[in-house]
């Protein structure tokens, strides 16, 4: 037995940190989704819609983004016609947390971990807000293409571009990378 945790040590090690971290920043938000109330829209959330509709109206489109009257979403609604909700689930934070994760189970150099997590939460955030406002408007102009883009496309996009982060991090910074 003592031979294969020997064995096996870095690799549990990694479980053990990416687990841990995991769980760890899960409850932290999770605690702070619960400070909200039951109809409540949490603060990432406004932020999220707030930056989607911002850069449409940048590019002139009729967009309305704004909380629905009875429920914990963010209606959207172009050129006067509702296209969908933003949810919090719509925020990507879940995916940051599972970024974080990984980065911290193969962390490097503690200032490099720390400004290569910082890039990659703000990096997943710019383009988590870009894929919103690009589904609106795909949403808006191809209606019969919903089910492929929200539910195939765009979750490829996100999570491809999170794991292309966690290779190029392996690769390069990682304390694994030699």
């Amino acid at each position: 037995m003592k031979k294969y945790l020997v064995q096996f040590k870095p690799f549990l090690i990694f479980v053990s940190i990416f687990f841990l971290t995991y769980i760890v920043l899960t409850m932290l938000y999770k605690f702070y989704l619960n400070s909200y109330e039951i109809n409540d829209i949490d603060g990432i959330s406004l932020f999220v819609g707030k930056n989607v509709e911002s850069l449409l109206k940048i590019f002139d489109y009729n967009i309305i983004i704004q909380k629905s009257s009875q429920n914990p979403w963010l209606e959207i609604i172009l050129n006067n016609l509702f296209l969908a909700r933003l949810i919090e689930g719509c925020n990507a934070v879940s995916v940051m947390i599972l970024f974080v994760s990984f980065v911290t189970a193969f962390s490097g150099k503690p200032k490099k971990t720390i400004l290569f997590i910082l890039f990659g939460v703000v990096s997943i955030y710019i383009l988590n807000v870009l894929r919103i406002a690009l589904l609106v408007v795909l949403l808006y102009n191809f209606p019969e293409n919903n089910k492929l883009v929200h539910d195939i496309i765009f979750p490829l996009v996100i999570y491809g571009y999170v794991f292309l982060l966690w290779i190029f991090w392996i690769n390069r910074f990682s304390k694994y990378a030699k």
